[in-house]
């Protein structure tokens, strides 16, 4: 699974290091937090299929 989904674009050549980290940076948030948005959801719909 860490094979993106969509196509990422390279960063441009002539962008500073910075700007590299940072985006390489959100990328990581990104995935992290999509991660725990997908290990919380089933957890939440859980008392509903017992209740019922």
């Amino acid at each position: 699974m860490n094979a993106p989904t969509k196509p990422v674009a390279p960063p441009a050549k002539s962008a500073d290091p910075r700007a590299a980290r940072l985006a390489a940076a959100l990328r990581e948030n990104l995935k992290r937090r999509k991660a725990q948005a997908r290990a919380k959801a089933p957890v939440e719909a859980a008392p509903d299929e017992e209740s019922g």
